[in-house]
């Protein structure tokens, strides 16, 4: 079959080293999105040296049912957009699983080329594959790689490459009486009108025998309701009910097991993976004490802490780096411009605001920089997993831990993550506690009280926080699940990867496509709300900056008062928070600018008018209260109802507001805010 490639998909399940391959495939230029119409992760990028491919990865899957998102989102864009060439991504120690996908994409007709990847552990595992065989009996090219090292990269991008490629004939043999039904509903589909290359009869038939009657309407082949599509959808229950006489039996189960049944026929030929029922691997011993029932959850929560100290010790440094520049890149331009209005627009607003912002940047980029780390050694999927054991207990999805551990990133990406969730309820009570964990728009916040107050116990008290956070997700989940989505939770089903070292190229890549929503902010948002911020500082013009007058110390003035009880009830910090609504980096900018100071002045001025307790009373608040203006959007978008987002605002701030009056009221009472 000669045909010139233009756009590959990567397929595969997770933990195959997808992601890694398709680093090695494009570089570090790629485009992060959302797929048209859902909010599945969408990565695309082009292929190095041959800028005309492009490179599309799809989701982490383990096949192309219609159970999650990501199973429609990657089987729809191979049935619909048709690209010219998939690369399966196939972890080489765990044959038995991995192929289960394979022979879904054989069976779909579309032309295909094995990546085994992960060669280097299957050999150290001692598992030997015959390559040349098994590539004989799937009819597809394979080549062995180690993403990782970039080992067989350029044997692979010339495989798929390749002008003639071999025409996919592939059939599983579901025995005879199967196999006259799909006979007939392909004739049936024939009947109306439906045909080869153009659409894959056999695949199509096999959906339909599985009771998956929308695949006519997501391939556009017929009208359901029109006579040919009623006559196949009548053909297909037909059969359905013809084949449920034969076997009493779920039809569905039974093709899977003779999925099964071919995969480990295929592998008695091709290869003598050892019987690792007995096999104690480096994982296993390693897994004896951090998964251990006591040691388990400890040592998770004591790694994070270490994450967070060595954050502040790293970024420590380039902060006062950064610091430095702007106080200069201030006075130069203070120096420089004499009109006064633009003087104090550029100096007060953008270099003040926006510059206290961006020397929190090391901060952020060294805590995704452990993030991403500990994700790719595997440790990560370990921490999803004890984290179950606390959401089993209450009664939530097992899987809801890796949207929340996603939003201690941005709270954004994780509610959108939350597609992956087959149970509506579970969706729901992950979406509205999300917002409970801090993310990383909230570290300048935090970093600019801990500097000011709390520079020995930094590590502990940005700790305390997050676990705060935390706590309170699981008692709101447990109140959510008993009062207003009742109901039992799907058990977690997660595959726990073999400890790695991780790769500096995937890691650096995975940080900055973590960070660069942070970079979007600055450029965007951000920047529109520090220009608010300096706008409602200095007019009407002529009154004094920030001061009482001025439309921002009316409107502070105004909500002050509300927080009076809880420590802070001035005018800057009431019009900190509201501005925080935006997004929650634009407090600390909101400070910098009614201040009118940069960020060693800001930390100045907070400790002289601040104290210790007034100010964790204001960081738990932030940490609780309204979330940001995209997390309310995502919101929005997911539950598709305002009366779920307008709950979720008004619950977290006063839930922020009850939290913090305990803290201030409570410290107090115990003499700490003397």
């Amino acid at each position: 079959m000669s045909t010139e490639v233009k756009v590959i998909a990567l397929a595969g399940n997770p933990n195959t080293g997808k992601t890694s391959l398709f680093n090695c495939l494009t570089g570090a230029k790629q485009r992060v999105g959302n797929w048209p119409g859902v909010t599945v992760e969408k990565k695309e990028g082009v292929l190095l040296n041959n800028k005309q491919i492009k490179v599309v990865d799809l989701p982490g899957i383990y096949s192309l049912g219609a159970h999650t998102e990501d199973e429609l989102v990657a089987r729809n864009f191979i049935l619909v957009e048709k690209p010219d060439l998939v690369i399966n991504v196939v972890n080489a120690t765990n044959l038995q699983h991995n192929l289960y996908l394979t022979l879904q994409l054989l069976e779909m007709g579309v032309p295909v080329v094995m990546a085994l990847n992960m060669m280097d552990e299957a050999q150290k595992n001692k598992i030997k594959i015959n390559i040349p065989q098994l590539s004989a009996l799937l009819g597809i090219p394979i080549i062995p790689t180690i993403a990782r090292t970039n080992k067989g990269i350029k044997e692979l991008v010339k495989a798929s490459l390749r002008q003639e490629m071999p025409v996919n004939n592939f059939a599983i043999d579901y025995g005879m009486i199967i196999e006259t039904e799909i006979k007939n509903l392909e004739k049936a589909l024939r009947s109306v009108g439906i045909s080869e290359p153009s659409s894959p009869l056999r695949f199509i038939a096999l959906k339909l025998l599985e009771g998956e009657q929308n695949i006519l309407k997501t391939l556009n082949v017929c009208e359901v309701n029109s006579p040919g599509g009623e006559a196949v959808l009548a053909a297909g229950r037909q059969s359905i009910e013809n084949l449920r006489k034969t076997f009493q039996e779920n039809l569905t189960t039974i093709l899977i097991e003779k999925k099964y049944e071919y995969i480990e026929n295929i592998l008695q030929q091709v290869s003598n993976a050892p019987d690792t029922s007995n096999l104690y691997t480096v994982s296993d011993k390693i897994d004896k004490i951090m998964l251990n029932k006591y040691m388990g959850l400890p040592l998770f929560f004591l790694t994070m802490l270490i994450v967070f100290k060595l954050t502040f010790a790293v970024s420590g440094p380039l902060e006062v780096c950064l610091e430095a520049f702007f106080a200069w890149l201030g006075n130069i331009a203070g120096t420089l411009i004499t009109n006064k209005l633009l003087s104090s627009f550029l100096v007060e607003g953008l270099i003040g605001g926006l510059g206290a912002i961006i020397v929190f940047l090391p901060i952020i980029l060294c805590l995704f920089l452990a993030i991403s780390l500990l994700e790719n050694s595997g440790y990560m999927a370990r921490g999803a997993y004890l984290m179950d054991r606390f959401m089993r207990n209450l009664g939530l999805e097992g899987k809801a831990v890796i949207p929340l551990l996603v939003g201690f990133g941005c709270n954004v990406p994780a509610i959108l993550s939350t597609r992956t969730l087959q149970n509506s309820r579970d969706k729901m009570i992950t979406m509205l506690i999300i917002p409970l964990m801090s993310c990383g728009a909230r570290l300048p916040v935090y970093a600019l009280f801990v500097g000011a107050f709390f520079r020995q116990y930094q590590g502990l008290v940005l700790f305390s926080l997050y676990l705060l956070g935390i706590i309170l997700a699981i008692i709101m989940a447990k109140i959510f699940r008993r009062y207003l989505f009742p109901g039992e939770a799907s058990p977690l089903l997660l595959e726990l990867p073999p400890y790695r070292l991780p790769s500096l190229k995937d890691t650096v890549i995975q940080m900055g496509e973590k960070s660069s929503s942070f970079f979007k902010k600055v450029g965007t948002i951000i920047l529109c709300a520090v220009i608010l911020a300096w706008a409602l500082s200095n007019f009407p013009w002529g009154v004094e900056y920030a001061g009482p007058d001025s439309l921002m110390g009316k409107l502070g003035a105004l909500i002050a008062p509300i927080f009076e009880p809880l420590g802070f009830g001035t005018r800057e910090a009431a019009s900190a928070l509201l501005l925080g609504v935006v997004a929650k980096e634009v407090v600390v900018s909101t400070f910098g600018v009614l201040y009118g100071t940069g960020q060693e002045g800001l930390i100045t001025v907070i400790s002289q008018q601040w104290t210790a307790l007034s100010a964790y009373s204001f960081m738990v608040m932030t940490l609780i209260y309204i979330p940001c203006a995209g997390v309310i959007g995502a919101l929005k978008a997911e539950t598709g109802s305002w009366k779920w987002t307008i709950f979720t605002i008004l619950y977290t701030f006063a839930l922020g507001w009850l939290m913090a009056f305990l803290v201030y009221q409570g410290g107090l009472m115990l003499g700490l805010g003397i």
